[in-house]
């Protein structure tokens, strides 16, 4: 992602996922279909297409701008306000 694409690149930290699945959707009992973690700290949560959309309701209840998949073998960013994709 370049800064003229997403100017939150200084929100992403060396971070650690919080949990192996939906750190929210665990705790209530939902299911998930992708997961996404947050680059500001680490939040697993579901993608858009669950029933939950728990990394967007992070990333709105947080202002954490920028996810990345955690699923295996994807290497993307996704930064919410800029609405910018990228590969990494």
């Amino acid at each position: 992602m370049s800064p003229a694409t997403c100017t939150h690149l200084e929100t992403v930290a060396d971070v650690s996922p919080s949990s192996e699945g939906c750190e929210d959707c665990l705790r209530i009992g939902g299911r998930w279909v992708h997961l996404r973690m947050c680059q500001a700290c680490g939040h697993i949560g579901c993608c858009d297409n669950s029933p939950n959309r728990h990394a967007t309701k992070h990333a709105k209840s947080t202002t954490h701008p920028v996810i990345a998949s955690a699923e295996p073998g994807e290497r993307w960013l996704y930064c919410y306000p800029d609405d910018a994709f990228a590969e990494y």
